[in-house]
């Protein structure tokens, strides 16, 4: 079975045993700030307010820990952004039609009075985060899409690492998103960027709704059956985004927006990473509190895939559970509650479900489940059967070559000389 670029995984099958290693770690957290453990403030960075604050396509503040590793920063964003421009140079991408480049902002009304920048009618406000709001525009056609609207000035003074701003985080942002197309994350379609504005703008597809772990769906989870289907459109879009050495780095329930038929996709790239090859070996602190890895709460490297795996497991827990597993009054209690504590699982908890929550929440990240594991697992085939086959359009068009993981490779000296 194959979810990404053919030819792609090389997962190997590890025997699951769930290890829960019990570790100190109070002198790690205490100098981190007690923010937030779900998402921050407003973070709307015009004034503007349309009584909405829904946080679709943006998720919340996703660098809660950005002081995790201030001293010994490896974030790889320079890298990432060297790979990704090699892959754009060469062709080595999987979009059928290029993202849509505007280097000139016409900002008007029509003729009711509506704001408009080029071709785009606002509506209204649908969400907000520290680094953008995003707001609900549509065409003369009357299709909609969701527009995440930036201020350069902004971005360029709020600071994520002590060599980088947030403006590194964008950019990367739009260039994995460049390169990418899944029916299960959101589509980029078009980026405005005026040099002679502070504006700077992503025109997304629009997705009418999301599902949140806590305030949605029925009191006490999704159920079974729609977890499922969740579970196995999630699996369907990581797998793909890992198959091309990236890592998502903030999978949780916020991020992932649901269409109206129920698919769902995963959004909000802005603390993404990619590799070169199967070195998805990370520093920087990841996304937000509550989904994070025992071992990224230890202050040591770690692996990328097997983190958003772990953010997966979360996730699923949330949609069967209506809550988070491990969580605390503050930073430093949520860490070692992640490090320390075991999964609680009801009962009467199908067994089957159990086994997975258990294989994707063990402490160990060498023997949790791989997502190639996940998708062959009894409880994720249900009654639908394996996980579709997914055909890149890199592999359909063979314009990428075919040995394992050479879509990713970028000779060294060919960096230098660019």
């Amino acid at each position: 079975m194959n979810m990404g670029c053919w030819g792609c995984f090389g997962f190997s099958r590890r025997s699951k045993e769930i290890a829960r290693p019990n570790v100190q770690i109070g002198s790690l957290t205490s100098v981190l700030s007690q923010k937030p453990l779900l998402e921050d403030g407003d973070g709307d960075i015009d004034g503007e307010d349309d009584g909405i604050d829904d946080r679709l396509y943006d998720g919340e503040d996703t660098n809660m820990t950005q002081g995790y590793y201030e001293s010994e920063m490896c974030s790889g964003a320079t890298w990432s952004e060297e790979i990704i421009n090699y892959k754009i140079r060469n062709g080595f991408i999987c979009r059928e039609f290029q993202v849509k480049e505007t280097r000139k902002l016409v900002r008007s009304e029509d003729e009711y009075g509506n704001k408009m920048i080029n071709e785009y009618i606002r509506e209204l406000k649908i969400g907000s985060g520290s680094y953008a709001k995003v707001v609900l525009y549509r065409n003369k056609d009357e299709k909609h899409y969701a527009i995440k609207v930036f201020h350069k000035s902004h971005l360029l003074k709020q600071r994520v690492a002590p060599s980088e701003n947030a403006m590194t985080d964008v950019l990367r942002e739009v260039l994995i998103m460049k390169i990418v197309s899944h029916p299960n994350i959101v589509n980029l379609i078009e980026v405005i960027d005026d040099p002679d504005t502070d504006y700077f703008y992503m025109v997304l597809e629009y997705v009418e709704g999301k599902w949140d772990c806590e305030g949605s769906g029925p009191p006490g989870g999704l159920g079974e059956g729609c977890a499922r289907k969740f579970l196995r459109d999630i699996v369907s879009g990581l797998m793909y985004l890992h198959s091309h050495n990236i890592v998502h780095m903030d999978i949780k329930p916020q991020n992932l927006l649901v269409t109206r038929s129920g698919t769902v996709k995963i959004a909000d790239f802005s603390v993404s990473q990619v590799f070169e090859g199967d070195n998805d070996e990370l520093r920087r602190s990841p996304g937000t509190p509550v989904i994070t890895a025992p071992e990224c709460c230890l202050g040591l490297t770690y692996r990328g895939k097997a983190a958003d795996t772990w953010a997966v497991g979360i996730t699923l827990y949330c949609m069967i559970m209506g809550k988070f597993p491990f969580i605390g009054e503050t930073l430093q209690e949520t860490y070692d509650k992640i490090v320390n504590d075991p999964i609680n699982l009801p009962d009467d908890l199908n067994p089957q479900l159990s086994d997975i929550l258990e294989g994707l929440l063990c402490k160990d990240p060498n023997q949790r489940l791989t997502l190639a594991m996940v998708a062959e697992h009894p409880w994720v085939i249900g009654e639908d059967g394996p996980l579709p086959e997914f055909s890149c359009w890199c592999k359909r068009t063979n314009v990428q070559p075919n040995s394992h993981h050479e879509d990713a490779e970028v000779p060294s000296q060919s960096l230098q000389e660019t």
